[in-house]
């Protein structure tokens, strides 16, 4: 694939100096560490090896990758390592989309208290799914199900929201039969979203009696409890966004959406423009417009830029994809196993089991770790080098390894 004419590294090596300077004592630790691992990504300073190409022998240097979890360039092997473990979980059975989004007063303050306000929009979605699924008047079954935070919009603005993957039924209280959801329907989001709005109030209201909820600025006044509770109050009766996606089509639509959105960070380099100026242009998407109007360019300064894309840095080790009922990590090998049974399905490594076509998503199969751009053939490490340690010249072709 050919690098991006533009990158967020290019960003932050050209404005990051001067901007962490102006912004000292206001940059936390994470952030600083993000801009530090983008900067220095794929450079001599991580390191690297020396290729060679086994048939044409064309010599290439590799530079090692930060392999930070918000850097837009190491995502696709962490997203491929990770489809691989997951492929083997798909159920023959419809799959859902769901998403909850907090309320924009909600988000503004959640900057200042992420660990805690996105923990609960995560406890909070899958409680809210799996109650109304257990309920008889719904599904009345045990489902499961995977969910994934983002915090951005397509402009960079924080805005929290999960999105949830969820299979179109499960297993009965009994645990003797799997129950299927109607067929192009899952759950009510009406319903969804009364109960996620309730039971995300009440924790934000618990949290706080606690004293774990911290207020700045304009958000200081609620520090008092009665303050805030009166803050909440026109929450209670707003409409809460929760969406339900028509069901994907079949397993592989499953795996191809998996991998644009389970390591997906706050902005592409494939969606960069420009550079001029000091100034950045992106491509975004405007959902209030309709029809291709959506599709517009966005100018910031580059201060903005990263202020922008530094919003959306996670709190330390805070696991950002989540699987909750059937598929919680603890018993996921068990309940999947007797839901095949159930359904009388083969597990997906079995020949006669669903296939997965590679070109769906990210390929499966395994590939060399480099290869030629001159030829395509199998290149071979014949050099490392550490961090910081100067390159020596390529060895002519004749060498040996």
């Amino acid at each position: 694939m050919a690098r991006p004419a533009l990158e967020v590294a290019d960003i932050f090596r050209a404005f990051g100096p001067a901007w962490r300077l102006a912004q000292h004592g206001h940059l936390s630790l994470g952030q600083l560490k993000v801009m530090s691992a983008i900067e220095q990504c794929r450079t001599a300073a991580l390191g690297g090896h020396v290729l060679r190409c086994e048939a044409c022998e064309q010599i290439d240097i590799s530079y090692n990758s930060c392999r930070n979890r918000h850097c837009p360039k190491c995502q696709a092997r962490a997203a491929q390592r990770w489809l691989e473990a997951r492929q083997a979980d798909l159920l023959p059975v419809e799959y859902y989309h769901v998403v909850f989004t907090l309320p924009a007063p909600i988000s503004a303050f959640a900057y200042t208290n992420k660990a805690l306000v996105y923990r609960l929009l995560f406890e909070v979605a899958a409680e809210t799914l799996l109650t109304i699924a257990a309920d008889p008047k719904h599904l009345g079954a045990t489902i499961g199900a995977t969910l994934v935070l983002h915090t951005w919009g397509s402009a960079m603005t924080h805005h929290p929201h999960v999105h949830g993957i969820v299979p179109g039924g499960g297993l009965s209280a009994d645990g003797q039969r799997w129950i299927a959801c109607r067929h192009g329907f899952f759950l009510p989001v009406r319903v969804l979203s009364r109960l996620f709005r309730r039971r995300f109030l009440e924790e934000l209201a618990k949290a706080h009696r606690a004293g774990a909820l911290r207020f700045f600025g304009e958000f200081a006044p609620l520090a008092q409890l009665a303050a805030f509770l009166r803050w909440l109050a026109p929450l209670r009766t707003s409409e809460w966004v929760v969406y339900a996606k028509r069901p994907f089509a079949g397993p592989e639509a499953v795996l191809a959406y998996l991998s644009r959105y389970t390591h997906r960070v706050a902005i592409s380099n494939r969606r960069l423009v420009s550079l001029d100026a000091g100034s950045v242009s992106f491509r975004w998407k405007d959902y209030r417009a309709k029809g291709r109007t959506r599709h517009k360019t966005m100018t910031l300064t580059a201060e903005e830029f990263m202020r922008r894309f530094l919003l959306h840095v996670l709190p330390c080790g805070f696991h950002r994809i989540r699987h909750y009922g059937l598929l919680a990590n603890a018993g996921r090998r068990q309940h999947l196993a007797h839901a095949r049974e159930l359904l009388v399905a083969t597990p997906p490594d079995d020949p006669h089991a669903i296939a997965v076509e590679p070109a769906a998503a990210l390929s499966t199969t395994p590939t060399a770790g480099f290869v030629c751009r001159c030829c395509g053939s199998v290149m071979r490490v014949i050099e490392t080098f550490a961090r910081g340690a100067t390159i020596r010249a390529p060895p002519l072709h004749g060498a040996t390894s």
